[in-house]
C-alpha cells in the first residue's frame, strides 16, 4: 500500500491554533484517514448542507459536478491525500454546523447563478471563510470595532491580557491551518465574529446564513499577532511592521459585521 502523505506525528498538537482539532487527531493516525474520518462523521451525525451523511471519498468522485453541489446532494466529500484536505475533513468533525451552512450557501448559489467567471459575493465570502476563516469570540463589540479600525495597539497590546479570557479565537479555515504548519508572520485570517456566550459552531453557522454575507463583512487579522500564539509577539515591536499590521486605508469600504443578536 502506498505510504500516506498525512502523518499526524509530524504535527505539534500543542499549537494553540490546533486546539479545536486535538480531539480528532486519532483520525489522522489511522491506516486510512478518509475511512476513519467517515466513521467519525457517521458516529456524530455530520451531514451536508442538504442533510446527506458526510463520507470522505476519492478526489475524482464528483466527476463534472461542481464540488460543493456534489457534497450538498450526496454527502460525498472528495479528498486528496494531503494536509489541505485532511484538515478540511477534521473541520467537518469539529465544526459540522458551520461547514454544513457554508456548503448550503455555496450549493444554493451555484444552482441560482451557475458556474461563471465570477462567483458572486456570497460564494466569495463563503470560500474565504472556509479556506481562511477564524472565529473570534467576544461579547464586547468594541473588540470588533478595534479590529475594523485596525487599532492593533488597543486590540493586541493594551488588550493583551483579555485574550484567552473574554476574547477567544478558533481557527476554522483549512488552508489557514495548512499555512500554520510552517508559520510566518504575514499569515492572515478572515474573521467571523461570534458571541463568547454562544456555542461557536452554532453562532458561526448563523453568521454564514445571514442575507448580506459578502467579503466586505469579513475583517482581517494577522493570526500570529494573537497574544499567546507566537513567542515573538511578546515584544510590542512585533506589531510595528506596517506590511503585516496595516493601517486602515482612508475611504475603505469594508464594513465588518457586528455580532448577531441571539435567537
Amino acid at each position: 500500500m502506498e505510504a500516506c502523505a498525512v502523518n499526524a506525528g509530524a504535527i505539534d498538537w500543542s499549537a494553540p491554533w490546533l486546539a479545536p482539532l486535538v480531539r480528532w487527531r486519532e483520525v489522522l493516525q489511522a491506516p486510512d484517514w478518509r475511512v476513519a474520518a467517515s466513521g467519525a462523521a457517521r458516529a456524530h451525525g455530520v451531514t451536508s448542507g442538504r442533510g446527506r451523511p458526510i463520507v470522505f471519498v476519492a478526489a475524482d468522485d464528483a466527476g463534472n459536478t461542481p464540488y460543493e453541489l456534489h457534497i450538498a446532494n450526496t454527502g460525498r466529500v472528495p479528498a486528496r491525500d494531503n494536509w489541505h484536505d485532511a484538515f478540511n475533513a477534521l473541520m467537518w468533525l469539529a465544526f459540522p454546523r458551520t461547514k454544513a451552512a457554508l456548503n448550503a450557501r455555496q450549493a444554493d448559489e451555484i444552482e441560482r447563478l451557475g458556474i461563471g467567471p465570477r462567483r458572486g459575493a456570497v460564494r466569495d465570502a463563503a470560500t474565504l471563510i472556509d479556506e481562511s476563516g477564524l472565529l473570534l469570540a467576544s461579547d464586547d463589540d468594541s473588540i470588533f470595532d478595534a479590529l475594523a479600525q485596525h487599532d492593533w495597539s488597543q486590540l493586541l497590546i493594551n488588550g493583551r491580557a483579555r485574550w484567552g479570557q473574554d476574547i477567544r479565537a478558533f481557527v476554522f479555515g483549512h488552508a489557514l491551518l495548512e499555512k500554520l504548519c510552517s508559520p510566518f508572520k504575514a499569515i492572515t485570517a478572515c474573521v467571523v465574529p461570534v458571541p463568547l456566550s454562544s456555542e461557536p459552531d452554532e453562532a458561526a453557522a448563523r453568521f454564514v446564513m445571514r442575507a448580506d454575507l459578502a467579503p466586505a463583512r469579513l475583517a482581517h487579522l494577522p493570526v500570529l499577532g494573537i497574544p499567546g500564539w507566537w513567542p515573538p509577539n511578546e515584544d510590542p515591536r512585533f506589531y510595528e511592521d506596517p506590511t503585516v499590521f496595516r493601517l486602515r486605508r482612508s475611504g475603505c469600504r469594508r464594513q465588518p459585521a457586528r455580532l448577531l443578536p441571539e435567537g
